[in-house]
């Protein structure tokens, strides 16, 4: 007889676990999946493509309602779980229907932070987070003219991107002085802002958000040292929190996210949870592709396979049309530390890897990405790069001498 496992939330990780368990114990669990979204999964990374007018939502759909049909899982869209009891191990859910499970997971990612100033509940005020945000904000460029999108980072810069392509006047307030300063230094944000603003962007910087004007609808955007920018649509883009709702429902052990140890599991027997909604090892990720190693581990583990996940490392690229950049691991100069670095700024070109005991650390491209996978897989494996150092900043293009390439084809 089948276990009975329910899921709550099937965005892109939860999805990627179903059809990662299907695969690894197709005959083990009668699954349901409970969506507060009306679709099924979706890839949520091409939002902004999607805003910008480069795709529809018909195109980014990775688990519609037929994918779950035709493996018979049964996908519950448009409903909320309300309740657990740990005890009968049921879930409840806002239709007043109960579903009993042996194995619960939780997968209900994260929320937008908005920042709580006068004035952030007013009509126009909007996050980036799903397709109703970016559906809401189509909407609005046919009749809005100017639009401010609070927070200079990846999620604020994409969505400031697809409003111009849609014809908006778009100025992008931040409050560092470097763009996506997670991601970039100030070579590399310098470089990043000069770009952006060629393409019509704008920019408040080291600036902070006091107050949404307006009375019935958005007017403006006022900051603390007393500018107004005019604005009938605000984009709040300044980070997200996991949303741990669920978790503290449960009394389940939470921190920034719901504690889970290798295995996914959290502080009670038969509950995981996976996605940004987690936290492991004192790490909340926000990306997809570990989101997407924790969802390949639990299917294993709950097909009764030793698996564990062991954190990981994770890159940054920016959905922008013509502008090319790539982040991964710490990059910043410390002590023990090297830096290589190429500078082209006359070209808009910067490449800097940084080393520690001859293995790559971190690095940070802009306008020229070339070898940026294999560096990142050199940093992922930790490999000595003493052989590379001297084109190691140029990428791959190193070629070993003609007497290692014999050496390494005897050992092969």
């Amino acid at each position: 007889m089948k276990q009975k496992l329910i899921l709550i939330g099937s965005g892109m990780v939860g999805a990627r676990f179903i059809e990662r368990l299907l695969q690894e114990a197709p005959d083990k669990y009668d699954i349901r999946v409970f969506n507060k979204e009306p679709n099924g999964g979706y890839n949520r990374i091409m939002l902004s493509p999607v805003l910008a007018g480069e795709k529809q939502l018909p195109e980014i759909m990775t688990h519609d309602h037929d994918w779950f049909e035709e493996r018979d899982v049964h996908l519950h869209a448009s409903t909320e779980i309300v309740a657990v009891d740990q005890q009968s191990k049921t879930v409840s859910t806002d239709l007043g229907a109960t579903y009993s499970y042996d194995k619960l997971i939780i997968a209900t990612g994260s929320n937008p932070f908005i920042i709580p100033v006068p004035g952030h509940e007013l009509p126009g005020v909007v996050a980036f987070r799903d397709i109703r945000d970016v559906n809401f904000m189509i909407h609005s460029t046919a009749t809005k003219k100017k639009a401010v999108v609070i927070g200079g980072g990846l999620l604020g810069l994409e969505a400031a991107n697809g409003l111009i392509k849609r014809g908006m006047d778009v100025t992008v307030v931040h409050l560092g002085d470097v763009l996506m300063e997670v991601q970039m230094d100030p070579i590399s944000g310098g470089l990043l802002q000069k770009s952006l603003e060629a393409n019509g962007m704008k920019f408040a910087m080291s600036a902070q958000t006091s107050e949404i004007l307006g009375d019935d609808f958005v007017t403006g955007v006022k900051m603390s040292d007393g500018r107004v920018l005019d604005a009938d649509l605000v984009v709040m883009a300044v980070g997200i929190r996991p949303n741990i709702g669920v978790g503290k429902k449960l009394d389940l052990e939470v921190n920034r996210g719901i504690v889970v140890n290798d295995q996914l599991e959290t502080s009670v027997d038969g509950i995981y949870a996976l996605g940004e909604c987690v936290e492991h090892r004192g790490m909340v990720y926000g990306l997809v592709a570990p989101l997407y190693e924790q969802a390949q581990v639990l299917a294993e583990t709950l097909a009764g396979k030793k698996s564990a996940y062991q954190g990981s490392f994770i890159s940054t690229k920016l959905k922008v049309t013509g502008i090319s950049l790539f982040s991964a691991g710490d990059f910043h100069d410390s002590e023990g530390s090297e830096s290589l670095v190429y500078k082209d700024l006359s070209q808009n070109i910067y490449r800097k890897v940084v080393l520690k005991d001859n293995k790559i650390q971190g690095a940070v491209m802009f306008g020229d990405v070339t070898g940026s996978n294999w560096i990142f897989d050199n940093l992922v494996e930790q490999n000595d790069m003493s052989a590379y150092r001297d084109t190691l900043v140029f990428g791959e293009g190193y070629q070993p001498s003609a007497s290692q390439s014999s050496e390494k084809e005897k050992v092969a």
